[in-house]
């Protein structure tokens, strides 16, 4: 009989699954349901209702839940053998909450499955709406959270992350202050992952020390919830708020409503969810120190794996609870792909291709000319001012900018992830910009590590069903090995190595002292 695990992924914009066979190490089912597309009458735009106030990102619960079942019914008319799957587990968009009154245990226990998800949540929710990671309308609440914790320092080294903006403690304190008699209402407060967690085990599920860490009230080294960021956020939190626990822990089995509706396995194992981030870390299989990952997208994030927690005493990255008990390191860079963009365009670069060309006639180090691309406001390093800054850059040189933008990039992720203490032995490209060699060089140049490309397709519900097959496994009396796990499904594009060349190396060496100084003296001028 074939072991099939079923992992779900409820991101900003969509409802995915995965289907595994631990057997044959193969992902026999994919599905996706895009939010704005099947669930019209919540008038998303992108997942997101819209607003006046460009800050504010919510989107409606209920969404979420409906979503759960068109996916699970969608599963069923395609023949996908749902009474053959042992475990459930999942990832949610991180920092995302839900809001929900006294009823809400109730309802979870009492789901008929006559009815649709929508219909048995009726009335349990305290708030309307949830805000997102999107959402950037608690600055105010950030800067009183981090005070009364003593600073940027005191709160990276307590939660794992400086106070931000999308993180779910300073949403929590601006929903307390605004809406008062809302918030004494609220018996229970979820992140995406648990919310969606309860709904398949038919109780309030724990929340997972990943998903914990995203919300500045996790004591990222204990694991256990910290008081005095609960006082410093709002009063009573502590009771609204789940159990902490590992991601992929088995809950109990599946809700009888999924069972007896779609036809799921009524044995099979409701687990622990996690955050869309930390999922990925394990569907692109970082498993130890020194395998790191690079998504080059709209933002660039750099995120990997660290045995002994370390957290940035400058507050720019983040640390979260890793699903192999290990942590996970996040460093966000929001001049990504757009800003690369905006270079092609000034200069009248046809295409990437192009491009590369145009990158590859200047040397490594382009004659020490370094550029600042901060088109827009920037996460690392804090710039609020946008603007470029060039420093022995000659403006009118197309190719030396075209090279300075993407030396800049790199060396600024260099820069800002040595915090983590872990240099890395090797580096997974994912995202658009992944297939550009030109840029894939420079990385393998400025990091010192090989680099390979890897096609991502739906990792966090890859990595949550791996999660979901690690928890069914260790329930079921067995000590499975994370290594042996994940082999086989996420594997480099074949031949897609690049080396670094050892001459550009050093000169990287030399340059990045260079870029610290000229990007010390930028700031510097910005707060003047």
């Amino acid at each position: 009989m074939a072991r099939l695990i079923l992992g779900l992924d409820s991101s900003t914009q969509s409802l995915s699954a995965v289907v595994i066979d631990l057997d044959t190490r193969k992902v026999i089912c994919e599905k996706s349901l895009n939010f704005d597309r099947a669930l019209p009458q919540y008038k998303t735009q992108n997942g997101v209702i819209p607003n006046r106030d460009p800050l504010v990102k919510h989107s409606p619960p209920q969404m979420w839940a409906e979503a759960l079942d068109l996916i699970f019914a969608q599963m069923k008319k395609d023949g996908v053998a749902l009474g053959k799957i042992l475990a459930v587990g999942g990832s949610g968009q991180q920092h995302g909450s839900i809001y929900c009154n006294e009823r809400f245990a109730d309802a979870l226990q009492n789901l008929d499955s006559n009815q649709p998800l929508v219909e048995n949540l009726s009335g349990v929710f305290s708030r309307k709406n949830s805000p997102l990671w999107m959402d950037s309308s608690t600055a105010q609440e950030c800067a009183e959270i981090r005070k009364k914790l003593g600073g940027v320092k005191f709160t990276a080294s307590r939660t794992g992350s400086d106070t931000f903006e999308r993180f779910t403690g300073p949403q929590i304190r601006k929903f307390y202050k605004t809406e008062p008699v809302s918030y004494a209402n609220t018996s229970n407060i979820t992140l995406v992952s648990s919310f969606m967690a309860s709904l398949l085990a038919g109780k309030i599920a724990p929340l997972d020390f990943g998903d914990g860490a995203g919300m500045n009230l996790m004591d990222i080294r204990r694991k256990n919830w910290n008081h005095d960021a609960l006082k410093a956020t709002a009063p009573g939190l502590m009771n609204k708020l789940p159990p902490l626990a590992a991601a992929g822990q088995t809950i109990g089995p599946v809700s009888s409503y999924f069972a007896k509706k779609f036809g799921l396995n009524p044995e099979a194992l409701a687990t622990v969810w996690t955050g869309d981030n930390p999922a990925s870390v394990i569907g692109l299989g970082l498993i130890k120190p020194g395998q790191s990952a690079i998504s080059l997208g709209t933002s660039d994030t750099y995120f990997g794996t660290m045995e002994k927690c370390q957290t940035d005493e400058n507050g720019e990255g983040h640390v979260f609870g890793s699903p192999t008990g290990d942590y996970m390191t996040l460093v966000c860079f929001k001049n990504g792909s757009l800003a690369r963009e905006k270079i092609r365009e000034i200069y009248g670069v046809k295409d990437w291709k192009e491009f590369g060309k145009l990158v590859a006639s200047k040397k490594p180090g382009n004659d020490g000319g370094i550029m600042l691309p901060w088109f827009e406001s920037e996460i690392v390093p804090r710039v609020i001012k946008p603007g470029i800054h060039r420093f022995d850059l000659d403006e009118k040189n197309a190719a030396a900018n075209c090279r300075a933008i993407f030396e800049a990039q790199m060396m600024s992720m260099r820069l800002h992830s040595q915090w983590m203490q872990v240099s890395p032995e090797k580096i997974f490209a994912t995202g658009g910009a992944s297939n550009d060699l030109a840029l894939l060089q420079v990385m393998a140049n400025v990091m010192n590590c090989r680099v390979l490309r890897i096609e991502v397709s739906k990792s966090a519900a890859l990595g949550a069903a791996l999660i979901a097959a690690h928890g069914w496994l260790t329930a079921a009396g067995e000590e499975p090995k994370w290594k042996k796990l994940v082999a086989g499904f996420s594997q480099p594009i074949p031949k897609s190595e690049i080396r670094p060349d050892r001459q550009a190396v050093k000169i990287y060496d030399k340059l990045l002292e260079k870029y610290a100084e000229c990007e010390c003296d930028a700031l510097e001028k910005i707060a003047d």
